[in-house]
């Protein structure tokens, strides 16, 4: 999906409120640095000052809308930084500039970390040759969802559900309260009609055939700590036209694969999700043949914030970033 269509997902009066929130928490009352400034016309440039992914650009908007500034970009949404960078230039009253510069700042830069984490899961799971859908968790930022959930889709990710009424999502603790597998599920097959999925978490492959066979539309791998075998990629062969090296060799989660195997094996159109414990690094792991999604809440949870800075500069002067001045 093309990450400048993703804009027109976020309904403009949520953002207005979203921007007003995030204002009011960080000046509920008198703004004293603004009798230093004044009122007089003032125009900013935003640096982009370490790599990553370009992402947020309708939150930013919206806050610097709400003071009465006008923004000007000059990269697209979801475009690769290089530091350094001009990414965008501001303009209004320089109080109005500089109320909105700390929470648009922040703003973007926790959107394109966790973009910039999308983007790096998704790559890394393309490079093992596998094309399932990477996806987030709700773990998210209370009151910041729509950010997270947004930079997850500039990454090239899936949002995975927004809120607990996007996907009937029965967990151990609903079955536990439930009282099994079967009887959890098929109480939310009965609330859930035509118009939602049932999702099951599940920790052995007789509770994953025990939900399929209850009407669960996806199964979900949760945690499994299995033995691993020093051996290739699940489905992975060695290239070919190999003469002399052997492949390389990774730890393989065998009993993941395996109970996705077999629940493959006897109902192949649930969905298999994989989860917990998953990073970067050891994503390629948990890649195989019947694994369907793979979600891993560190995009949101430890995602980095990218470096942006705003700096003023005068009328008919070539911007600046001072951080990096000869």
């Amino acid at each position: 999906m093309d990450p400048e269509g993703l804009a027109l997902l976020l309904p403009p009066a949520t953002l207005a409120a979203l921007a007003d929130s995030w204002l009011r928490e960080d000046c509920p009352g008198p703004n004293h640095a603004a009798l230093v400034t004044g009122a007089a016309p003032a125009q900013a440039a935003l640096w982009a000052k370490s790599p990553g992914v370009l992402a947020g650009r309708p939150f930013f908007d919206a806050i610097f809308a709400q003071v009465n500034c006008q923004v000007s970009w000059l990269l697209p949404e979801g475009s690769k930084l290089a530091p350094v960078a001009q990414v965008a230039e501001v303009r209004g009253p320089a109080h109005c500039l500089l109320l909105g510069e700390r929470v648009a700042l922040n703003t973007l830069a926790r959107c394109s970390g966790v973009a910039s984490a999308a983007a790096a899961a998704v790559e890394a799971a393309r490079g093992a040759g596998w094309a399932g859908h990477v996806a987030g968790t709700r773990k998210t930022t209370p009151g910041f969802r729509l950010v997270e959930k947004y930079g997850l889709l500039v990454g090239g990710a899936a949002a995975h559900r927004f809120d607990l009424g996007g996907l009937v999502m029965v967990k151990d603790n609903h079955i536990l309260a439930a009282g099994g597998v079967g009887k959890a599920v098929r109480g939310a097959r009965q609330v859930a009609d035509f118009s939602l999925k049932v999702e099951v978490e599940v920790g052995s492959l007789r509770e994953a055939v025990e939900a399929a066979e209850a009407g669960a539309d996806l199964v979900l791998l949760d945690n499994f700590r299995p033995e691993v075998r020093r051996g290739l990629l699940p489905g992975k062969g060695p290239p070919s036209g190999a003469l002399t090296s052997p492949p390389a060799c990774v730890c393989v989660p065998q009993e993941l694969h395996a109970t996705a195997a077999g629940l493959k094996a006897r109902f192949p159109s649930v969905g298999v999700e994989a989860s917990g414990g998953i990073t970067l690094a050891n994503l390629p792991q948990f890649c195989g043949p019947h694994i369907d999604i793979i979600s891993l809440g560190m995009l949101t949870q430890a995602a980095p914030a990218l470096d942006f800075s705003l700096k003023l500069f005068a009328e008919g002067a070539t911007p600046v970033c001072h951080a990096y001045r000869t």
